[in-house]
């Protein structure tokens, strides 16, 4: 039998889970993870250097570099930073606390909550880096079928580390209620790390880096493994020395202090004891009698009786209707748009999704050796158009089922769909809102690139390349990707069904054209197929699925379940 701390646990764990799965922040890192581990799995340094891709240290390998580049600590701020800071700002904590609820099920029932979303979609990375196994291209090398390595170095490497940066992100949300003070953090993660291992790690003995560091960055072979032969990494078992063994018992130590201070110091606010002061209302006698307008009603006499003077004639009004036509559709239009955009302002998974996706896009051309192919504008734009495209088909698809659904999950859908708005404003501003924020982000990727190519040096700079590149190549993706997002929901009706239908045919499309099945027919964002030299040849395929775009919109509102008004 169970007793009430547990139960009472269990109910805000299980109602954590259930929350975090109506947001769109989850998913949008699922299909991140799994885009990355496909991208490793078939660029990685396995493919040139010969390395195994199913060998113990390659796992091994792309778990830390998993846990530490990708941006995992950013995001983790995104699932575990806020989780208690919502009840307060949704003002509902004076409910929650008046249940018989003790403060430590409450804390430890949301962190373990969210921390458990964040594990599973985590999880997916390594799931899919098992899967991709059994299907090899002719140039890369595997070893016999694996399993264990998957899941013991995704729980020691993955899951350890980031139960520290989770509980420290929840401990510092919970005390200050703050949740840009947990995204300020997250996003001077990198550079603090950097000053710790320059200043701390960097001094220390071998031994004692490894001790301290939450990462484990320092265990392994020397230079990351592109010191040794690739017959030794193809041999090596990585196995959990000591001194490993003890950095994971402090990682988890140290998280268990932070929630410890957090269960000490998190304080539920009382009521205050203050004496309620009671102010009486004199009310006035009432007069001899109450005077309304002389054409319509006499005095209200002593006896109580009221005299309607009813005229002999009355002219009714003219009706004319005043919200027909184009120009009414546009009004309504703008402002089922100006609704959408501050939605999606709110939406605070955008303030670390959108800086990291600028990061992240241009990182080869920032860090790495640029070699111009015609100009040095040209590789820029090209390299940041085919890093950007990842982002923005998870963007749309996700924030494209989040709008398309939210009425719905908010109960507010019979208000909107009482009011005198067509469906085409319903419809195309959600369609036109996603469109929006992914030319935001492309404009964004583009002044930034610029600004990078200004600080090495890499001049002339031309905007020309980066106004064709985008403009030929990432425009129309987003048309047709926003467009097809907006069939999926009216046809399926349901966004979780829509974002498994999107995640696979994804990634089976993206296995057909790693092989070489790649026709533009079915390659509407031209993976592989195109070059700069080639963009003006290839405008009325862009065109095509331009088309295809807007037919995808036609029928989502001819299905929209919504009768017009």
């Amino acid at each position: 039998m169970s007793s009430p701390l547990q139960t009472q646990f269990g109910a805000v764990f299980r109602n954590e889970i259930l929350l975090n799965s109506k947001r769109v922040a989850p998913y949008v890192l699922m299909v991140l993870f799994v885009a990355h581990a496909l991208l490793w799995w078939l660029k990685g340094p396995a493919v040139r250097l010969g390395w195994a891709i199913n060998s113990d240290y390659y796992i091994f390998r792309n778990f830390l570099g998993f846990s530490f580049l990708l941006g995992l600590p950013i995001f983790n701020a995104v699932i575990m930073g806020d989780s208690v800071i919502r009840d307060f700002r949704l003002g509902i904590d004076p409910l929650i606390f008046s249940k018989p609820i003790h403060r430590v099920e409450y804390l430890l029932g949301k962190f373990f909550g969210n921390f458990f979303v964040l594990v599973c979609c985590t999880f997916v990375f390594s799931l899919t880096l098992f899967v991709l196994q059994f299907f090899p291209t002719s140039r890369m090398i595997v070893q016999p079928f694996q399993v264990v390595p998957y899941v013991k170095h995704f729980l020691l490497i993955v899951v350890v580390t980031h139960f520290l940066i989770g509980s420290f992100y929840f401990t510092v949300g919970t005390l200050t209620r703050s949740a840009k003070i947990v995204y300020g953090l997250a996003a001077a993660f990198y550079p603090l790390f950097v000053v710790y291992g320059l200043v701390g790690l960097s001094r220390m003995p071998m031994h004692w880096r490894t001790f301290f560091d939450m990462f484990l960055l320092s265990a392994g072979p020397r230079q990351n493994g592109f010191g040794e032969t690739a017959e030794y990494l193809n041999q090596l078992v990585v196995s959990y020395t000591p001194l490993m063994i003890a950095n994971r018992v402090l990682v988890v130590f140290a998280a268990a202090v932070c929630l410890t201070i957090l269960c000490l110091r998190f304080a539920i606010a009382e009521y205050s004891n203050r004496e309620e002061r009671f102010t009486i209302v004199n009310l006035a006698t009432p007069g001899h009698g109450v005077y309304f307008d002389a054409g319509t009603f006499t005095e209200i006499g002593p006896a109580d009786v009221v005299r309607l003077i009813v005229p002999s004639a009355v002219s009714l009004p003219k009706v004319t209707r005043t919200t027909g036509g184009i120009a009414a559709l546009v009004d309504k239009l703008r402002a089922a748009l100006s609704v959408e955009f501050r939605v999606l302002r709110a939406e605070r998974s955008l303030i670390v999704l959108l800086p990291l996706a600028i990061v992240l896009s241009i990182f080869d051309v920032a860090f790495f050796r640029v070699v111009p192919e015609i100009s040095y504008s040209v590789t820029y734009a090209s390299s940041t158009a085919n890093a950007l495209l990842l982002f923005i088909l998870g963007l749309i698809v996700f924030y494209t089922g989040e709008a398309m659904h939210r009425e719905r999950e908010l109960r507010v859908e019979p208000v909107l769909w009482s009011a005198p708005t067509p469906n085409t404003a319903i419809l195309f501003s959600k369609f036109l809102v996603t469109v929006s924020l992914s030319l935001m982000l492309m404009a964004a990727v583009v002044l930034t690139s610029i600004a990078v190519q200004l600080v090495r040096g890499h001049t002339p700079v031309e905007i020309g390349p980066f106004l064709r590149v985008y403009g030929i190549l990432l425009l129309p993706d987003v048309i047709f990707i926003a467009g097809v997002s907006v069939f999926l929901n009216v046809l399926l009706r349901n966004k979780y069904v829509v974002y498994i239908v999107s995640i696979g045919t994804s990634a089976a499309l993206f296995y057909l054209y790693s092989i070489g099945h790649n026709h533009w027919l079915y390659n509407p964002v031209l993976y592989r197929l195109w070059t700069y030299a080639s963009l003006s040849t290839i405008l009325w395929q862009r065109l095509y699925w331009i088309l295809v775009a807007a037919a995808c919109v036609a029928l989502a509102h001819v299905l929209f379940e919504r009768k017009s008004r």
